[in-house]
């Protein structure tokens, strides 16, 4: 009988450890999918069936939008004129430079406008919803609501639901349009292209599926972004540090899960429609 050396059962063990950690990483992310689509269905049933509170769904809706748009501005205008000039000056070689207007019009409507717009409301929106709901969790006021009757799904998970949907969409449709004049200052000032010419084109190469297409994503990413931040906020404990640590997971899960659903709505529009 051949004898097994210590190496051999060493990269055994190793083995055996690492498929543990794997599934271990495995049923933790089924867990939380599970958890957080629960929190998705329960808003969405208290949503339908209750009062919408107005006044903290407009004050959630101004962190949201309005706060949120010199962010949305600068980032969407830098990248209109940088996805200009890189256009540009790939469509020199084929003396195509008057197509940089099609060009940028699709990607900003399409991808860039509510991807990146997604991503800096995660970022920035994202975090706040998630510290602010972890430290009402770990200094236990949401037990206190509990034990006043207060639903706290109602009381602070829809607004922030219903300003997010509603905030995306406008703000990506303020993006798209910041992002395409940021390609209107290279095509007429850089490149040459006459205001009416880059008007035509980029009226012209636009479908109404493009633009919904745009919209879509940034309702679904809307979604993701409020009952992602919620979610890892009512997970929140152990004082300061778990509040940091749900902050740091909510925008981290919700980054993911935007490039996740962007990828499966882009292929989804591309195959079917």
């Amino acid at each position: 009988m051949p004898k097994i050396s210590f190496g051999s059962l060493r990269k055994v063990a190793d083995v055996q450890n690492w498929l543990s950690q794997l599934g271990r990483a495995w049923l933790s992310f089924l867990a939380n999918s599970g958890e957080i689509s629960i929190l998705f269905w329960q808003t969405f049933s208290v949503m339908c069936s209750t009062k919408l509170r107005w006044k903290a769904t407009v004050e959630q809706a101004y962190k949201i939008g309005v706060a949120s748009l010199p962010l949305v501005m600068l980032t969407s205008l830098f990248t209109g004129i940088v996805l200009a000039l890189q256009s540009a000056y790939q469509l020199r070689v084929f003396s195509g430079e008057q197509f940089t207007s099609d060009l940028v019009a699709l990607s900003i409507t399409r991808e860039l406008g509510p991807v990146l717009t997604a991503m800096m409301v995660a970022g920035r929106v994202g975090a706040s919803m998630a510290a602010e709901i972890g430290t009402m969790q770990v200094t236990e006021q949401i037990d206190a609501l509990r034990s006043l009757a207060v639903n706290p799904i109602r009381y602070l998970v829809v607004p922030r639901f219903v300003a997010s949907i509603t905030m995306l969409v406008i703000l990506t449709i303020y993006s798209d349009l910041v992002g395409i004049f940021g390609g209107y200052m290279v095509g007429v000032f850089k490149l040459g292209i006459s205001s009416q010419q880059y008007f035509y084109r980029t009226v012209a190469a636009l479908l109404l599926k493009d633009i919904y297409m745009g919209l879509v994503k940034a309702f679904v990413f809307g979604i993701v972004i409020s009952i992602v931040s919620c979610y890892y906020g009512f997970r929140a404990q152990g004082g300061a540090e778990g509040v940091g640590q749900a902050t740091m997971m909510a925008v981290v899960i919700s980054f993911i899960s935007i490039i996740a659903f962007d990828t499966f709505f882009t292929a989804l529009f591309y195959f079917v429609f």
